[in-house]
């Protein structure tokens, strides 16, 4: 039962959260200011958080020439449907 729950939650916090990495990083960078590292994005997109940067690509015009970032927010897309589907 406690999974059931707990999945949808889940999903919603690392997809926020990445969402506003992504507008962080893009006003640091337009402030020159230190950046948050690509790497932190990039996992927290895979664990789940594929929406969230997505979204957050578009809506902050950010990271949208970097295959990678398509790529590892595609793949965690697919681990937020698994995830769903598994509970």
């Amino acid at each position: 039962m406690f999974a059931q729950s707990a999945i949808p939650f889940y999903l919603v916090i690392v997809n926020f959260y990445v969402f506003v990495l992504m507008g962080i990083d893009k006003y640091k960078a337009q402030q020159h200011h230190w950046r948050i590292p690509e790497s932190n994005i990039l996992f927290m997109g895979v664990i789940g958080g594929g929406i969230g940067g997505i979204l957050g690509q578009f809506v902050f015009h950010h990271k949208t020439r970097k295959k990678k970032f398509f790529i590892c927010f595609t793949i965690g897309i697919l681990t937020a449907v698994f995830l769903f589907l598994l509970r």
